[in-house]
């Protein structure tokens, strides 16, 4: 019995202890500033005229981004990205909207690429905001033909943004291979651990989605290996339409390219069909 009560001191320890440390390495398992933290390319290489843009938040933080203009666009997109990485892995997406007739702000995250910083929940709402203020302060462009585009950790960003613009609301709103929120992916991934307890992190994307009244359109693959495909089914089914669901193949990463062809036409159309024309509104 004694040797009994040893060993179950010894489990509960140690798993007192894979708590523990998951409680406190959150930040590192949610953010990947250092995987390619250099700029790789610029949208040159991939033949597309840019600009440098610099963004300093509300409470101060120095953001570094990219602005690609379309000629006479059809409207502009926010491009929110995933949690690895930095804007210069993006320059295939660039080139989509591009050539679906879209000018393009993508940002990156305080900590990530050229930006300052160190990156946190309330840090990229902050980075989101500014970056919105940025087109519609800045820059001029009406609510009403700018499009939220979310990638992975980015849908959730995307959908708080959304969430958040009630007198003048994007034309809508894009989510590509996106969770439900933080804890139910931890549950996923940790379901030994009470990891709803414990989460630090929130990203609740889902909620964003019942608090917003714009167009959207989620995009998910069965194959990814990352996020489950029934986050994405959960995504759709919370939005309140007008909505599209988009089905991917491969992996988390591959999904929109193995599904190319497919992925511009739908998005495209869905586009057409909700996002007033920026070049029409601007000459009335």
């Amino acid at each position: 019995m004694r040797m009994i009560g040893s060993l179950l001191g010894i489990a509960a320890m140690t798993y007192a202890g894979f708590a523990l440390l998951l409680y406190l390495l959150q930040p590192s398992l949610v953010y990947y500033p250092e995987i390619g933290r250099e700029i790789a390319a610029t949208p040159r290489e991939a033949g597309l005229l840019y600009e440098d843009v610099k963004l300093v938040t509300t409470d101060g933080v120095d953001l570094h981004g990219w602005f690609v203009a379309a000629s006479d666009p059809r409207g502009t997109v926010l491009f929110l990205h995933g949690n690895a990485g930095n804007i210069s892995h993006r320059l295939d997406s660039l080139r989509m909207f591009q050539r679906l007739g879209y000018s393009t702000l993508i940002v990156d995250y305080r900590g990530y690429g050229n930006s300052a910083g160190k990156p946190t929940e309330q840090g990229t709402y902050l980075d989101a905001a500014a970056a919105w203020d940025y087109l519609t302060q800045t820059r001029n462009i009406p609510a009403a033909s700018i499009v939220l585009f979310g990638e992975s950790l980015g849908g959730a960003v995307a959908a708080w943004l959304a969430s958040r613009q009630t007198h003048a609301a994007p034309a809508a709103l894009v989510i590509s291979s996106g969770f439900t929120s933080v804890p139910d992916l931890a549950a996923d991934i940790y379901p030994w651990l009470p990891v709803r307890w414990l989460a630090r992190f929130h990203y609740d994307t889902r909620a964003y989605l019942h608090a917003t009244t714009v167009p959207v359109f989620i995009a998910h693959s069965p194959g990814d290996e990352i996020i489950p495909f029934r986050h994405g089914r959960a995504l759709y089914e919370a939005a309140p339409g007008p909505k599209r669901f988009l089905e991917l193949a491969g992996g988390h990463n591959e999904g929109f390219i193995f599904a190319r062809e497919a992925w511009v036409q739908a998005l495209g159309n869905f586009l057409n069909e909700h996002v007033a024309s920026q070049s029409r509104i601007m000459k009335q």
